[in-house]
């Protein structure tokens, strides 16, 4: 589970981060400077932009805390260098800080001659938590949201979805993608999927995303693993037929139906514990079904077990923001060198990357 001791190992590694300007906020020393001209059919390509994109936004907030402007910002090789330019900042009306950005790719003449794809492309991109300066606070605040499954009670995502609806309304959806990381790839996952429960399927890159379970990945030991998921499983789908036959309040069934045409690209890392429960949460309905009980895990993937526990109470829940039916979901096979490397943005551009690609559709 992505517990608090996570967030605050997270939020100690990204505080470190911050001290002094550090050659991982400056593109030439840090970026992805090896793509030159983009195909936009190459899935390294795709993730490799998303990800700058999405360092482009906590950069943007950086150069505000330390005041540069003009030549001394840091941001803009992280979006200029891919022939995008910033069509809008997202700004927090509670501290004021900039947790996302809007890009429009605008290539010149001269870059068609490297890219395959000339369209008009958006994408709307938010950071994760940042530690230095004004943000902190609020980040933690919303870092807790999450936890609570109430990220959707924020203000801060209200200025988010907001904008996603006016992008979308605007230029249509085709050519739109989200992006994010860590608390920003929450917030893209939450108006991905509330853009998807009224039939707008966008593109949607999602690095390090949270997910609020026990942290049954981090056993080693399989058998163990798989007996806990095993049980889970049963457990949660026969509170759910339960609930349904008494009709306890809960909706989560019917919302993930509607969401299973919706394939966000999810990229996780097995060694970061706030993420790394989607590799079991998807590997375990394949086993499900390889075993014969793939009904049993169709229901039980639908429901959270503490969602359906605290309804029997008599309690509201929230849905909650991990359950997703379908997902490209990569996972970095490059052992990391320590939390930092496996939690870091950075990761998702590099050019020796080794990764495991799967297509989970729910049916």
């Amino acid at each position: 589970m992505a517990t608090s001791n996570d967030i605050v190992t997270a939020t100690k590694v990204q505080e470190e981060q911050n001290v002094l300007i550090s050659e991982r906020e400056i593109f030439d020393q840090c970026g992805p400077v090896h793509l030159t001209a983009i195909d936009w059919e190459n899935v390294a390509h795709r993730r490799s932009v998303a990800a700058s994109l999405v360092q482009g936004v906590y950069i943007l907030e950086r150069d505000k805390q330390e005041k540069r402007k003009g030549s001394q910002a840091l941001a803009p090789p992280w979006w200029r260098h891919f022939q995008f330019e910033l069509y809008r900042v997202l700004v927090d009306d509670v501290d004021s800080c900039i947790f996302g950005a809007i890009y429009k790719f605008a290539p010149s003449k001269s870059y068609f001659g490297g890219s395959k794809d000339n369209n008009q492309r958006f994408v709307i991109a938010f950071r994760g938590t940042l530690t230095k300066g004004d943000a902190f606070s609020r980040d933690i605040q919303l870092d807790v949201h999450i936890l609570r499954n109430g990220l959707h009670q924020t203000s801060r995502f209200e200025t988010a979805i907001q904008a996603v609806r006016h992008v979308v309304a605007t230029f249509g959806s085709s050519s739109i993608w989200l992006a994010g990381h860590s608390l920003g790839a929450a917030m893209a996952m939450l108006a991905g999927k509330t853009m998807a429960k009224t039939g707008v399927f966008l593109d949607a890159f999602l690095f390090n995303p949270p997910f609020l379970s026990a942290p049954i990945e981090r056993i080693k030991d399989k058998k163990v693993k798989h007996g806990i998921r095993f049980a889970t499983s049963v457990i949660t789908a026969g509170l759910a037929f339960a609930a349904k036959h008494k009709n306890v309040n809960n909706q989560s069934g019917d919302t993930f139906v509607a969401l299973s045409a919706w394939t966000p690209c999810l990229f996780v890392n097995p060694s970061d514990p706030i993420c790394a429960e989607y590799i079991g949460y998807f590997e375990h309905r394949e086993k499900m079904d390889t075993m014969g009980a793939g009904v049993i895990e169709k229901v039980a993937t639908q429901h959270s077990l503490g969602g359906l526990v605290l309804n029997f109470m008599g309690k509201e829940c929230d849905e909650p923001l991990h359950l997703i039916p379908s997902a490209n979901l990569t996972v970095n096979l490059t052992p990391p060198s320590d939390f930092k490397g496996a939690h870091g943005i950075h990761q998702w551009w590099k050019p020796d990357l080794l990764v495991e690609s799967k297509k989970h559709q729910f049916t």
